[in-house]
């Protein structure tokens, strides 16, 4: 049967305007079916991968910058132009005497310029020019992240070196720039869907542990959701208690930040508890004589917390107060963690529907506070965008003075940090670093000058190295000394690009980069999900596909990726080091050497045991010819008696 793609094309663009319709003019509204119409005409001959028309990808594109991203009219209608001047023969000046200079700018923003020559990679370049449209308008980076968005959805058809080429860029830029921009679902989408086709094992293991996991809980966590939402209905506060169970991706993340298995992992979930407003109230503040009354959203937060805090257990310690120590990302809430019937220590966030939509939407809050309160507008406004995304201009304003194709874009994937934690001065002055930041980078935070002569430092009073991790509500005074200059080393142990570019400045030379075939970072095996990369000198280096190293080679070099397997080597045997958890017994050691010496056949490098109130863990280094070899022989050590985990230790 005949597949009618008129009919498909046509009602995924009509769902775009039917989105677009209550919130936009009508002649706003033609001008989305006429750059429909364009669009259409331009791709009339082009197939994707999948064999469908390629028109359904601008459509898809402009339904989530409506649907998903509440952007306005001219975005929306860049959505669906955003490929023509690429891919067909028309040019931007076609589309500026169309739908005029705006549209015209957007479109060019995001199109890929076509050179002779890069200055690093095709790849550092369109970054570059990307990034550059933050300057004076942020809804170009809105519409490639919706480009960017559905690509990753659809992205099955590719060949397998493609799917690593843009899963790598994924990972490594596109989603912390929607983390950093306060697109919180369009990061989390990113990221997850990233992780399923570079490491599609371990996300399907993931993903069938998850299900497992929901179908185990759900009855449970039903009973803890209902009381909460009548203890609250019992106090007059209107609100709902939700469930959201983490994506593979953060779970895999938590896994190997804990060095925890999915089963002994904490918080494999989290209960939203999300105070209900009205449409106009989701983003409008009570007036101002409210702002510290009853009815502004941290007090009824705190409200609520008393609330249930009066009835469950609450965790000592785990009150955190999100609301005035927000991330530089928007989110907000009073985080807590309570106690259920079952004995269980719940994750427990409280916000209200503002909070959420502000964590959604981030730097594109207020255009969807119009779309939500049916307001029409098409204007974005520079001078209301928040305070954090200018201070995101500011530094990629001095990483493009200073910085060029590959450090460029290793200080701008600085600046589009995962996370942050609020440090504050002793004066009381809070300021947002990246999590991982040092005291170091702290210094340089304050002032240059005191970063180049900082000698030590006291967090909450104790007298501590520069160096020290800084953690979420440190107080941290630095002592400089004039006559103290930086240290070589000082660049293994700042994450700032502030700082770095001092220390750079300062030594006049960036750190060596390591040349080699076989990544010693993550450790590749044979006949595991791997990738390659052609180095200079022609030779491959071998990476673990979810191998930091290799998702940021990736992003820029991607055409260096070669589609070739790590085959196995009856005469070639690597190292590999594993950590086992166990109730301490007697002869539990000899089990363990009996188990891989005997049963398996395989030879032991090293042991290394410690043994603390009868729990074990024990260090083993021994030799395997694959991936295959090692999974079996971890699952072999499973059958110890008294053995709880058996993990790998990476570099």
């Amino acid at each position: 049967m005949k597949t009618n793609y008129d009919q498909i094309v046509q009602e995924a663009a009509d769902k775009v305007f039917a989105s677009m319709e209550y919130r936009v003019q009508p002649e706003q509204l033609q001008q989305l079916k006429d750059a429909f119409e364009f669009a259409r005409d331009a791709h009339k001959e082009q197939r994707r991968k999948s064999g469908e028309p390629y028109i359904i990808h601008p459509i898809s594109v402009a339904m989530i910058a409506a649907e998903e991203l509440m952007l306005d009219t001219n975005s929306v209608t860049a959505s669906f132009l955003h490929d023509v001047v690429e891919d067909t023969p028309y040019t931007i000046e076609d589309i500026k005497e169309r739908f005029g200079d705006d549209v015209a700018y957007l479109v060019d923003m995001v199109t890929k310029r076509k050179k002779d020559s890069y200055r690093m990679s095709k790849q550092v370049d369109n970054y570059e020019q990307l990034l550059e449209s933050v300057q004076y308008d942020i809804r170009a980076l809105m519409v490639k992240l919706a480009d960017r968005l559905h690509n990753m959805r659809t992205l099955d058809s590719m060949r397998p070196d493609k799917q690593m080429k843009i899963a790598g860029e994924t990972d490594y830029f596109y989603a912390p720039l929607a983390n950093r921009l306060g697109l919180f679902d369009v990061k989390t989408d990113l990221e997850n869907l990233s992780f399923k086709f570079r490491c599609g094992l371990e996300y399907t293991d993931i993903v069938l542990m998850l299900d497992k996991d929901m179908k185990d809980n759900k009855e449970r966590l039903k009973v803890f959701t209902d009381k909460i939402e009548q203890i609250l209905s019992d106090n007059g506060i209107t609100a709902r208690a939700e469930v959201f169970w983490r994506k593979p991706y953060s779970l895999w993340r938590r896994m190997k930040n804990q060095e925890k298995d999915f089963w002994h992992l904490d918080n494999r979930y989290y209960v939203r508890v999300t105070w209900m407003m009205t449409p106009s109230e989701c983003f409008c503040p009570p007036p101002v004589g409210e702002l510290e009354g009853v009815g502004s959203d941290k007090n009824v937060c705190l409200r609520i917390y008393s609330l249930l805090s009066d009835v469950f257990q609450e965790k000592p310690g785990s009150f955190v107060n999100q609301i005035d120590q927000a991330k530089e990302n928007s989110y907000k809430s009073i985080n807590i963690m309570l106690l259920s019937g079952e004995g269980v220590w719940e994750d427990v966030q409280i916000c209200s529907e503002k909070m959420v939509n502000e964590s959604r939407f981030g730097c594109l809050a207020e255009v969807a506070e119009r779309a939500i309160t049916r307001h029409v507008g098409n204007d974005v406004s520079h001078e209301n965008v928040t305070q954090w995304l200018e201070k995101f201009r500011k530094i990629l304003k001095e990483i493009a003075t200073e910085s060029e194709g590959q450090q460029f874009i290793e200080s701008v994937k600085t600046s589009l940090y995962y996370d942050d934690v609020l440090i504050f001065t002793p004066k009381g002055q809070g300021i947002i670093m990246p999590k991982g930041a040092t005291a170091l980078d702290f210094a340089f935070e304050l002032h240059s000058d005191i970063g180049m002569h900082a000698k030590y430092a006291r967090i909450n009073g104790k007298l501590s190295s520069i160096k020290t991790e800084l953690k979420r509500g440190d107080c941290v005074e630095i002592g400089v000394d004039e006559n103290y200059s930086p240290k070589a080393e000082w660049l293994n142990h700042v994450c700032t690009f502030k700082a770095k570019r001092h220390l750079r400045r300062h030594f006049a030379a960036q750190l060596a980069k390591q040349q080699f075939n076989r990544c010693p970072h993550c450790l590749p095996l044979p006949g595991g999900e791997t990738i390659g990369f052609r180095d200079e000198d022609g030779s491959i280096t071998m990476h673990r596909r979810n191998c930091p190293e290799a998702i940021r080679l990736a992003s820029k070099l991607g055409d260096s990726i070669v589609d070739t397997p790590f085959p196995e080597d009856p005469d070639a045997q690597y190292p590999v080091s594993i950590t086992i958890k166990a109730i301490d017994r007697y002869h539990f050691l000899i089990d363990v050497v009996d188990m891989i010496t005997n049963d398996l056949h395989l030879c032991i490098d090293s042991l290394h045991t410690v043994t603390r109130d009868d729990i074990v863990d024990l260090t083993v280094v021994f030799f395997v010819h694959s991936v295959r070899e090692l999974v079996l022989s971890m699952k072999q050590l499973y059958t110890i008696d008294g053995v709880d985990e058996v993990r790998q230790n990476l570099a």
